[in-house]
């Protein structure tokens, strides 16, 4: 594949044939190394032939093969005259990252890891079926509106809307479009962290490279904190389903071709376009509270753990983003603002200082991104700079070097887990034997992620974490 080297780490894919606009690649040379090794490449190229798309498809540091866009891949079409595609939104709809800091030490909880660590395994319902912290009853309510339900529910603190992306709630959704066999894979499943790559990690701060953000962001050297990485579950992945199956149909009527059948998409003002948009919004608030109530439970855990209330934990909300959504938002395009369809499959938005989506508290400092590591590693918390070249996106994690049948295959989950245990991090998982699927050699190395976001004016480094505990499913 031809690449045009544009700077230290920034690589072009020349537009040819179908191809409306360019490929972007921010990589270096060993990150775009790994990522020629799958299809992710040329599902950069597959992208950049969607109807309306605009600039370029880019391809975040952590990029690799997914259903249809690569996963870390960003596009944005134009809502007059382009698509939305569910390909670029993924099955994990509003999958995500929250991050709470305390005011613990890595002292604190070594003296204590084992009574955390075992409330956190006693409550936090995970893997692959049913299990929830939270009543089937409320799910209507939360498709509507989201974590702003769980906290009328008891669930969180006012507080942790003000630190939520969107403050927890997608404007335009209509729980009325979400399927009964939807509603069926995930009504049992409010408040439960999954399987798979999601986790909850109790995390050190253990390097400050921005102090101000920092302090800003309410993370201090050695401070424990815990990051929640979940999403839709089996509601938001029966959506996508649903939604392809749809556009898959419908594309012929609007005329529209693709070089890939997993790009299945319809104009965003369509009918078609318009439901999706409207069910994405509710599976999205699903996700939105399933990541408040979990938080609410992990706080629960350690107040249990450590016989106090939580609230003299501190145990704030650093932030919450998403990594799989696609977003009506308004960008300068030729000098003038343009609404497009931001479409972010692993990858988070990461607006500048100033931006009005942001709180008041972290305007001046631009927005967290959360760049979570793999098991036994590290995490980064980065933030938003002025001049972002994506449309305000940003890397969402380590991204996978190795499918889950080859890390299977390499090492049994009891050996992954003395590993991680023998370098200090305690885990527990809801699966002794899938903890290899997860492994930290399945997975790019995190602290080059993100290096090159900050090379490629993407985000810029603040914090970062390692992990002192896993709960995993």
């Amino acid at each position: 594949m031809e690449l045009e080297r544009l700077g230290e780490v920034t690589w072009r894919i020349p537009a040819r044939g179908g191809m409306r606009v360019p490929g972007m690649v921010f990589a270096s040379e060993e990150l775009l190394a790994t990522a020629a090794e799958d299809r992710a490449l040329a599902q950069v190229v597959d992208v950049a032939h969607l109807p309306g798309i605009v600039e370029a498809s880019f391809a975040m540091p952590d990029i690799h093969w997914g259903y249809g866009f690569p996963i870390g891949g960003v596009a944005a079409t134009r809502t007059d005259v382009g698509v939305v595609s569910p390909g670029g939104v993924g099955f994990d709809i509003c999958c995500g990252v929250r991050l709470l800091a305390s005011n613990l030490d890595a002292e604190d909880f070594a003296r204590r890891a084992a009574a955390i660590m075992d409330q956190l395994d006693r409550r936090i319902p995970r893997g692959l079926g049913k299990g929830s912290l939270a009543a089937r009853s409320l799910l209507g309510d939360v498709l509507a509106r989201g974590a702003r339900a769980a906290l009328d529910a008891g669930f969180g603190t006012e507080r942790d809307l003000e630190r939520c992306e969107e403050r927890g709630t997608s404007p335009g959704a209509d729980p009325s479009v979400i399927t009964g066999r939807a509603v069926e894979r995930g009504g049992d499943q409010l408040g439960s962290l999954g399987a798979g790559n999601h986790f909850l990690e109790v995390q050190v701060v253990d390097e400050i490279v921005d102090p101000d953000a920092a302090a800003a962001f309410g993370l201090r050297d050695r401070g424990v904190c815990v990051m929640i990485h979940c999403g839709s579950r089996g509601l938001g992945h029966q959506t996508c389903t649903d939604h392809l199956r749809t556009m898959g149909a419908a594309m012929a009527r609007y005329r529209i071709e693709v070089p890939d059948r997993q790009l299945a998409c319809v104009p965003v003002r369509s009918p078609e376009g318009e439901r999706y948009l409207a069910a994405m919004a509710a599976a999205a608030n699903f996700a939105w509270a399933n990541r408040h109530i979990l938080a609410h439970e992990a706080r629960e855990a350690f107040a249990a753990a450590l016989g106090v209330p939580w609230t003299d934990l501190g145990m704030d909300l650093v932030y919450d983003v998403a990594h799989n959504l696609a977003k009506l938002e308004v960008h300068e395009l030729d000098g003038r603002p343009v609404e497009l369809c931001v479409h972010r499959k692993g990858a988070t938005r990461a607006f500048g200082p100033g931006h009005p989506a942001l709180p008041d508290e972290l305007r001046s400092v631009g927005q967290p991104v959360l760049v979570p590591g793999s098991m036994g590693t590290a995490s980064w918390v980065l933030r938003g700079v002025p001049g972002n070249p994506a449309f305000g996106s940003a890397a969402h994690g380590a991204g996978r070097v190795m499918s889950r049948k080859q890390a299977l295959r390499r090492e049994r989950g009891r050996e992954v887990r003395a590993r991680l245990e023998a370098a200090g991090v305690a885990v527990r998982p809801g699966s002794v034997k899938l903890l290899s699927e997860e492994a930290p050699y399945a997975y790019k190395d995190v602290d080059a992620v993100a290096d090159v976001c900050e090379r490629a004016g993407l985000a810029a480094k603040v914090a970062r974490l390692r992990p002192v505990g896993v709960v995993k499913g």
